[in-house]
Parts: structure tokens; C-alpha cells; sequence
């Protein structure tokens, strides 16, 4: 058998078949690279589940001629520099992205406009790259002072067999729309509005930097039910910090999908930070019942491994049993404080159902406080006042 080497043009294919699974996954790749550039507006446009075209604008640092090209070049990045020794540190990364594949990858399969103005600078400049051929730089107009806008059309063009892996335009279209609230719940700070086939589905303006702007954001995300249940949640060991909110026990879901984690600013699906969580609400919830939570972690970026995979949603803890016993500590200590509490959109209406609705010999149902205990196994409907009560479907 032969050893050949590849032309450079089947080897991009072959790597964006990593970093952009999906139209979500490119939408991610440009919404981390508008934050790295230090967006503090970021606005997305999809159509046709983001396989027909993907828009993405920010007001970040922007682009010069020569970055332009270096850009969509492969490992070519802003976000590594050489120490002393002319060495790249991997275990010290501080910024969402650093591997220089986001734009050659999306280049490679589709058909990339690349528009933008760098800061203080008088013209703005653009750039196509059409199944990895690249243009030239031309002058072009932009809008704004500075930053940068990206433009993706028929995506998988090029490797038209990667179109028959995907879902329909509906599915395609809600990924997005869940990553851009990952992204959105990660930087409250930033402000982000999504549009797809030309209907606004997000529109989130910025919010004060802190816990207040935090649960902000997080409220109009996911509504305004969570911002009423949520427990605070600030814990600190060993130079690692847990903060964040997690919903009362009794404000659940029949699916782990409301679980958003974070981790130094980066949504995550780590099995590690998920096994922690189950094992912190095992005492309060059924096994088939999952909490909703928003939990973000801060963790020195030498402790925690991000070029795990490709798409950067893994991460690796160098001390992994610090990591999880901050979190079952954290919430457990959270949820212990709170075990007076019971979510108000369950417990009002089960007891709006027990109250007199005018029929005679109808007895009143608990009091907030018993029915809390009684989730909590701890009240008794037959003991103290007398009183019965029937909790229907608890």
C-alpha cells in the first residue's frame, strides 16, 4: 500500500469535519471569536438551519488587510504567543478559542465573506475564500467604527455528502438557538440578538457585569420562574470558585437539558461537573427528575485542560476530586439553607387546587410551610392540626 500525501485542500476538508459538525457548531466557532476579539455587541442572521447562510457581526477589534489572509490561514491565531523560550504554553489558554481552525474549516466547505475594520483604522477591507480558494483583500464598506462581519453561504457545499447527515431545517435552527443562550448566559456583559429566516428569536441587551446582571440575563433566558426559584450559589476552595444558581428541588425537569455549565467563561458538557451535580441533588430529587441550573466555574487556566477535543466543549481538571467536592459541597450546602423553599410555580398552584373553591366540607390543604416539609418528608398530614389533605399527582 502506498503512502501518499495529502493536497492541502482534502486535509482542511478532512479537519473541518471536526470543528464544524453542524451549522450550530460554526455559529459557536464565530460567536467565540467575536468575544475574543472583545464584542460587546453580537448579532446573528441564519437561514435555511444556518446551511443556507450565516451571518454573524460584532463590534470587537477588528481585522486588518494582512490579518484577513493570515486568518483564514490553518494554526494561524491571535490567542498564542511565544514565551521566552519561543515555546506555546497549551495549559495556560485564556481565551475561547486558540487553535486557528474555526475560519479555514468553515472556508474550506462553504462559500466565507470576510468583512471588517480594525480599530482606528480610516478603510475597511474584505476577503471570500469559496471551497478553500482564497481571495485577495478589496476594499469594502462597513457600517461601524470597528469589528467585524462574517458571512457563511451554503454550508457543506463543498463535501455535499456531510449534507445528508443533517437534521431538518427546524432541528437545525433550535441548535443554534440553544448555543447562542449558552453563549449569552457565559457573558451577560455582551449583548447578543439572534434572527433566523428573518424573525427575532433573541434579543438581549447588556447587563451590569456581576451576580445581578448574571441572573438577569439568566431570567430572560429561562424565564423568569428560575430567577424566582434559584438559589445563589458562591463557594471557594483551593483557589477554585463555584458560583452561580441552582433551582429549588422542586422546580425539576424530565431531561439533564436545563443544566448549563460553565467553565472560566466557556459553556461545557463535562461528565465530571455532571455527576457532580446528580450526586448533589440525589437527596432531594427522584432519579428520573433533573434540576435546572446555571453554574459557573473559575479555575486557574493551568489547572483545567481545554484542547481535549476540537470543539472545546470537553475540559479536563488537573485535580479532578477538588473539583467535583466543590460542587456537591457547594449545592448541597445551598440546597441545605434552603429546605423552607419550595418552587412557587409548583407549590401555589397544588395549594390553589386544596383551597375552598365553595363546596361544602371541603377541608384546606397545608400551609406553604407544611407543604415544603411535606416534599421534604417531613410533615405529616394526619398528625398536628388534624387536617387531610390529598396532594393530587405528587
Amino acid at each position: 500500500m502506498t503512502i501518499r500525501r495529502l493536497p492541502p485542500e482534502t486535509v482542511n476538508r478532512i479537519a473541518a469535519g471536526e470543528v464544524v459538525e453542524r451549522p450550530a457548531s460554526a455559529v459557536k466557532e464565530l460567536v467565540e471569536n467575536a468575544l475574543d476579539a472583545g464584542a460587546r455587541r453580537i448579532a446573528v442572521q441564519v437561514e435555511g438551519g444556518g446551511l443556507s447562510r450565516i451571518l454573524v457581526e460584532d463590534d470587537g477589534s477588528g481585522l486588518t488587510p494582512d490579518e484577513l489572509l493570515l486568518a483564514v490561514e490553518r494554526h494561524a491565531t491571535s490567542k498564542l504567543a511565544p514565551d521566552a523560550a519561543g515555546d506555546y504554553d497549551l495549559l495556560n489558554i485564556a481565551t475561547l478559542g486558540f487553535r486557528g481552525e474555526a475560519l479555514p474549516s468553515i472556508g474550506s466547505v462553504a462559500r466565507l465573506t470576510l468583512t471588517s475594520r480594525a480599530r482606528g483604522a480610516a478603510e475597511a477591507w474584505s476577503l471570500t475564500v469559496e471551497g478553500g480558494a482564497v481571495g485577495r483583500p478589496a476594499p469594502a464598506a462597513f457600517p461601524g467604527p470597528h469589528g467585524a462581519r462574517v458571512e457563511v453561504r451554503d454550508l457543506f457545499y463543498a463535501t455535499p455528502a456531510r449534507l445528508k447527515f443533517m437534521k431538518s431545517e427546524r432541528a437545525e435552527s433550535q441548535a443554534i438557538a440553544e448555543e447562542m443562550k449558552r453563549q449569552a448566559m457565559a457573558h451577560e456583559a455582551v449583548a447578543f440578538s439572534l434572527e433566523i429566516d428573518g424573525r427575532a428569536v433573541l434579543r438581549l441587551p447588556a447587563e451590569t457585569p456581576g451576580p445581578e446582571g448574571r441572573l438577569a440575563r439568566l431570567s430572560a433566558i429561562l424565564g423568569r420562574d428560575f430567577a424566582d426559584n434559584a438559589l445563589a450559589v458562591d463557594h471557594e476552595r483551593e483557589g477554585v470558585r463555584l458560583t452561580g444558581y441552582a433551582g429549588l428541588p422542586t422546580l425539576n425537569r424530565g431531561t439533564a437539558s436545563h443544566q448549563h455549565l460553565f467553565v472560566n467563561g466557556r459553556p461545557v458538557r463535562d461528565r465530571l461537573l455532571q455527576g457532580a451535580l446528580r450526586g448533589a441533588y440525589a437527596d432531594f430529587l427522584a432519579r428520573d427528575r433533573h434540576p435546572v441550573t446555571a453554574l459557573y466555574l473559575e479555575v486557574d487556566a493551568q489547572a483545567v485542560d481545554v484542547n481535549v477535543h476540537p470543539a472545546k466543549a470537553e475540559v479536563r481538571f488537573r485535580d479532578p476530586a477538588l473539583v467535583r467536592g466543590l460542587v456537591v459541597g457547594g449545592l448541597r450546602h445551598a440546597l441545605a439553607g434552603a429546605a423552607h423553599r419550595s418552587a412557587t410555580t409548583h407549590s401555589e398552584a397544588a395549594l390553589s387546587a386544596l383551597r375552598p373553591q365553595g363546596l361544602g366540607g371541603f377541608t384546606p390543604g397545608p400551609s406553604a410551610a407544611e407543604f415544603s416539609a411535606w416534599r421534604m418528608g417531613g410533615w405529616n398530614p394526619t398528625a398536628g392540626s388534624g387536617r387531610s389533605a390529598v396532594l393530587p399527582g405528587l
